[in-house]
């Protein structure tokens, strides 16, 4: 609960920002939200501990699941998901 309560607090500072705005936020703002991505980061490893999670095997399998789930010449450019796409 704690780890979805930091991600609101992440999202809280792009809420009514456009995706320009988001890019370049201002140094003081920049810092804030570092701050709230370590905060997101050190619940993720806790919990990664915890659970006795490799959070780096895990998003390298990850990241193959969705290089076959997702193939680039396929999907670029479209956002549907994975079992929306034709054979």
């Amino acid at each position: 609960m704690a780890l979805a309560g930091e991600a609101g607090e992440l999202l809280e500072h792009f809420q009514w920002l456009t995706e320009t705005q988001s890019a370049a936020l201002e140094d003081g703002k920049k810092r804030q939200v570092a701050h709230e991505l370590a905060d997101i980061l050190l619940y993720l490893i806790r919990l990664s501990e915890r659970l006795g999670v490799d959070l780096i095997a895990a998003a390298e399998e990850k990241i193959a699941i969705n290089e076959q789930r997702y193939p680039a010449e396929k999907v670029r450019g479209d956002a549907r998901r994975a079992g929306e796409y034709p054979d």
